[in-house]
């Protein structure tokens, strides 16, 4: 069975881990899959508290949660991607993959961000990412669902995510 080409361009994209590694997203295939551009200093850090909530209910089903940290948004993402990471595990317990530091907006945005965008138009068909903490939702088959602003709490994410994990 072919993918189409949407769903093929997703599982092509391939960014880099906090080491520096290549992270296909390849292995995402067949996967409901959450991702965040995030920061460590910003008023909505507290929601990798429900991030982890989201992923350690649902992980097991089939959901992958990405974060990306990103520190065009208010220098809120000063620090190096091992300090991100310790600052993730020690003050959230987060247990989701953090992946290296990138730009979301603009000539050098990572080809993820930019891949997400140009799928999915945020509010009044803005195409860039506004502030920390955007959401991107894909589905199984590597099809962006839909696209949530900072202000969409992860634990209201419930119920969508659950119907993505149930879709055969």
């Amino acid at each position: 069975m072919t993918k189409t080409t949407t769903t093929s361009k997703f599982y092509d994209l391939c960014p880099l881990d906090k080491k520096g590694q290549p992270f296909p997203f390849k292995k995402l295939e067949g996967k409901v899959v959450l991702i965040v551009n995030v920061a460590s200093k910003c008023g909505f850090t507290p929601q990798y508290e429900d991030l982890q909530e989201l992923y350690k209910r649902y992980h097991d089903k089939g959901l992958e949660i990405i974060g990306f940290p990103c520190n065009q948004f208010g220098k809120q993402e000063p620090g190096s991607d091992e300090e991100i990471g310790q600052f993730c595990q020690v003050n959230y317990g987060v247990s989701f993959p953090i992946l290296k530091k990138v730009n979301v907006n603009g000539s050098d945005a990572d080809p993820v961000f930019e891949y997400l965008k140009n799928e999915k138009s945020g509010m009044l068909g803005f195409k860039g990412i506004k502030w920390n903490f955007e959401k991107f939702l894909i589905d199984k088959d590597g099809v962006i669902h839909d696209r949530y602003s900072s202000l969409t709490k992860p634990a209201n994410l419930d119920h969508t995510v659950e119907k993505l994990l149930n879709k055969k």
